[in-house]
């Protein structure tokens, strides 16, 4: 089974440059089940502190505009290592390294809308 890259498939709550505090994400994928369904809606605090175990936005450094919702594992000194869930389905920082501070953009605090399950 291959591994596909998780997107964020809407984002919102950031216009213009301007970052608002919390913004919300639609889950797309499967690479964080069971934790996170695709078509689930989650609330976001955009630069939040982030700590192991938090799950996060955050722009993917091997491929510029693409986002991914992953699990922190640890702290590295290269940045954080970032990792999904359900593996089978997962690109994560086995394949594209540490994600530096910068490129967290924030942390999923509440589902307020999960997605139908098939």
């Amino acid at each position: 089974m291959a591994a596909a890259a998780e997107a964020v498939g809407q984002m919102t709550g950031r216009s213009g440059g301007r970052r608002w505090p919390y913004g919300r994400v639609e889950i797309v994928g499967r690479s964080m089940e069971p934790a996170l369904q695709a078509g689930d809606w989650w609330i976001v605090r955009w630069t939040a502190r982030v700590a192991v175990g938090d799950i996060v936005v955050a722009q993917r450094p091997d491929r510029p505009g693409l986002l991914v919702v992953k699990r922190v594992a640890e702290h590295r000194p290269a940045g954080w290592w970032l990792v999904g869930d359900n593996a089978a389905y997962s690109d994560d920082s086995n394949v594209f390294g540490a994600v530096s501070h910068d490129a967290v953009l924030g942390v999923l605090r509440w589902r307020y809308r999960r997605g139908k399950v098939a």
